[in-house]
């Protein structure tokens, strides 16, 4: 029988808007001091200002609904928990428009970690093969996405250039970055290629290497207007870019589910997950008076593939993203293999504001999936991109074959294993996903070509990259 349950909520976000613990306390598996080469406007540049205020006067901004706090009239009850609206978005499902926690289990299916234990706004856990939602709450609130949203970024603009491309920094390309803005540490009037900023991208989470791959893609305004259109792409309806980066602005939102589409799109790109594989890697430093390049190791701030005091590198995690700002508190995408089998498990803000939280609830939802395998029915899908397989490119059509298809008991069949990549990653040797997707090549858009996920440079954790600030991303 179906099982809904109503969703709870714990309290407001709160602390600090870091990668690293909230506590201030460094681990000592972290990349060392935090040194800040390049000095972030904080009010970043007028003309993003002037597009989050057109944002804000233009949208209502979805981050308003179910998200009020009020006070009660005496002022000295705290602020209510928000709540997700009660009607959302039903792409990929009926179900997955119902708020509350949606799972159908069968005779002897493992019993969902409590909401004591699972504490996010919103999840959802799928096989990143089939797309079939396992369980999920409230998938489609439309929340701040934080740098979860740098899948998408990735996805848009990473097959546009070789990874061996150069390029020289101009002071311009780190103009308007948002005060507080995590960085890997790239300097004005230096060479990098396209490989040491996505590197910059995935593990550091360096907003300066965003605004500089944007600045190469003719700026900050066309990568976000090109993101965007990728989201219309790929049915991702609850998304609205603002920044490239997932830096909060006003009316930036996204949500557990799209952002699952994002990181099963991106994953079809051998580069992609390449970057998102990567533990630790070495990253250019300053020039030598001998004209040569120093490097610092930089260590990936997924705390399920790098690990921490307090909690250890998942088996088989191979990626995706994590994020975290004041609006979004914390958030997490992340792919990993257990056998034959791959899931996606996404988790939005955690209302237990403790340590690493994030992750270890994305790390409950991965041991329930991989234990449900065949134990429960799917209660929705992950539709794939317009047109694809013979639809007519819309969301509804996606949404349509998908409720066809659990009516049916199938699924939707949009990817194909092809294997495990065979690259150890640094410090891990954790293994790398490798998918394929079934639906047409011309309709899915270009991506890499499929193959085995390569590790991403050496060396140790150390080094002047990292993040500076309250704000991240």
């Amino acid at each position: 029988m179906p099982s809904t349950f109503s969703a709870s909520a714990a309290g407001a976000a709160s602390g600090p808007d870091s990668d690293f613990p909230p506590s201030g306390r460094r681990p000592a598996s972290s990349a060392a001091p935090r040194v800040t080469p390049y000095t972030a406007s904080p009010a970043g540049s007028p003309a993003r200002a002037v597009a989050a205020l057109a944002t804000s006067a233009l949208l209502v901004s979805p981050l308003l609904t179910g998200t009020a706090q009020a006070l009660a009239k005496d002022g000295r009850q705290p602020p209510k928990a928000p709540v997700p609206p009660a009607k959302m978005s039903q792409v990929g499902g009926d179900r997955l428009g119902q708020p509350g926690v949606q799972v159908q289990p069968k005779a002897g299916a493992p019993k969902l970690p409590g909401a004591d234990e699972i504490t996010a706004r919103s999840w959802i856990v799928s096989d990143a093969e089939s797309g079939q939602v396992l369980a999920a709450k409230n998938p489609h609130w439309q929340l701040a996405p934080a740098s979860t949203l740098k899948m998408l970024f990735a996805d848009t603009v990473l097959p546009k250039f070789p990874k061996t491309t150069k390029y020289t920094v101009k002071p311009a390309d780190l103009a308007g970055m948002g005060a507080g803005s995590s960085l890997v540490g790239i300097k004005e009037n230096l060479t990098y290629t396209v490989h040491d900023l996505w590197l910059g991208v995935f593990l550091r989470s360096g907003n300066d290497a965003v605004h500089t791959l944007s600045a190469m893609n003719g700026g900050t305004a066309a990568t976000v207007k090109e993101m965007q259109q990728r989201a219309k792409e790929l049915n991702a309806t609850d998304t609205h870019v603002v920044t490239p980066d997932g830096y909060d602005a006003p009316g930036q939102v996204s949500s557990a589910y799209d952002l699952s589409l994002f990181a099963r799109a991106g994953l079809q790109n051998a580069d992609f997950r390449e970057y998102c594989s990567t533990a630790s890697a070495q990253f250019p430093g300053d020039e030598g008076k001998d004209g040569k390049r120093a490097t610092f190791g930089i260590q990936n701030t997924n705390r399920l593939l790098s690990g921490d005091y307090d909690i250890k590198p998942y088996p088989g995690i191979a990626g995706v993203k994590n994020g975290s700002t004041t609006n979004a508190g914390s958030t997490f995408t992340g792919v990993a293999q257990h056998g034959d089998r791959k899931l996606l498990v996404t988790v939005m803000n955690p209302e237990k504001k403790v340590h690493n939280e994030a992750y270890k609830e994305a790390a409950k939802l991965f041991d329930w999936g991989f234990a449900a395998d065949g134990k429960v029915d799917p209660v929705g899908n992950l539709v794939g991109p317009k047109g694809a397989n013979g639809g007519n490119g819309s969301a509804d059509d996606g949404n349509q074959r998908t409720q066809a298809e659990l009516d049916a008991g199938g699924s939707s069949g949009a990817w194909t294993a092809v294997g495990i990549g065979g690259g150890a990653l640094v410090l891990l040797g954790a293994l790398a996903v490798a998918v394929r997707r079934r639906w047409p090549l011309a309709a899915g858009r270009r991506g890499g070509a499929e193959g085995p996920a390569d590790s991403g440079g050496s060396g140790g954790s150390g080094g002047p990259g990292g993040s500076r600030g309250r704000r991240r991303k």
